[in-house]
């Protein structure tokens, strides 16, 4: 039977960055795919327009890529979820949740440095609570290069996989994804480097005894 997924950016290539490989192998068995992109650029948030349609562009391209059933924007101002009254971030969630009724969630790790990932990580928890959604199955934090790893060297912020996903078949096609997003890559040493994002598939891999993978923290299973 196919399963529901959905993923939640706080920025388009978050999902990417954290778990495109993995999207890629939930489509080729043929899951079902839905991508909830929480901030979003407008004219009236500062933007030249030119910029916003090609963020827009960029969303397509990237939807296509993957093959989600839908992409879900709540347009809510970038690097300022924190200043947003966490009940209408939490009240739009599981808005989303409620008309996906997703059976697996991908989303930030909860003690990533960008607030951002923070506040979205933390609202769709509160959104993904059993009571609300009991179809939720299982939810997944995943890491953001430029952001997970720049966290404060807290216990509280630690990311500690304890779950991995074989991508050696598709990080290649992630790769060509990310690069979909003009301006969001550059060269070593930038950390969303084509280098960086292949070293960090190895290290997973080696940890998980594959070639390339990604790593994620499961926060809930139900089984």
């Amino acid at each position: 039977m196919p399963v529901r997924v959905l993923v939640i950016s706080p920025h388009p290539d978050d999902e990417t960055l954290g778990c495109g490989g993995t999207l890629l192998k939930h489509a080729d068995r043929g899951d079902e795919l839905y991508w909830v992109i929480v901030t979003g650029m407008s004219v009236e948030a500062g933007f030249e327009m030119e910029r916003v349609k090609r963020r827009d562009a960029e969303i397509t391209a990237v939807s296509k890529a993957y093959g989600f059933r839908e992409s879900i924007k709540l347009g809510f101002p970038a690097a300022g979820l924190d200043m947003v009254p966490r009940a209408g971030l939490i009240r739009r969630l599981s808005e989303a949740f409620s008309a996906v009724k997703p059976e697996a969630i991908y989303l930030p790790h909860p003690g990533d440095i960008h607030s951002d990932h923070r506040a979205a990580s933390e609202a769709a928890l509160s959104a993904a609570k059993a009571f609300r959604c009991p179809w939720i199955k299982k939810i997944s934090a995943f890491e953001t290069l430029s952001e997970t790893e720049f966290a404060p060297p807290l216990a509280e912020r630690a990311f500690l996989p304890n779950s991995f996903s074989d991508v050696t078949g598709s990080l290649e096609r992630k790769i060509e994804i990310m690069e979909t997003y003009a301006g969001e890559t550059a060269e070593h040493p930038f950390p969303r480097s084509r280098d960086s994002i292949r070293a960090l598939a190895a290290l997973r891999g080696a940890t998980a005894g594959v070639k390339y993978a990604e790593a994620f923290m499961v926060l809930k299973e139900v089984w």
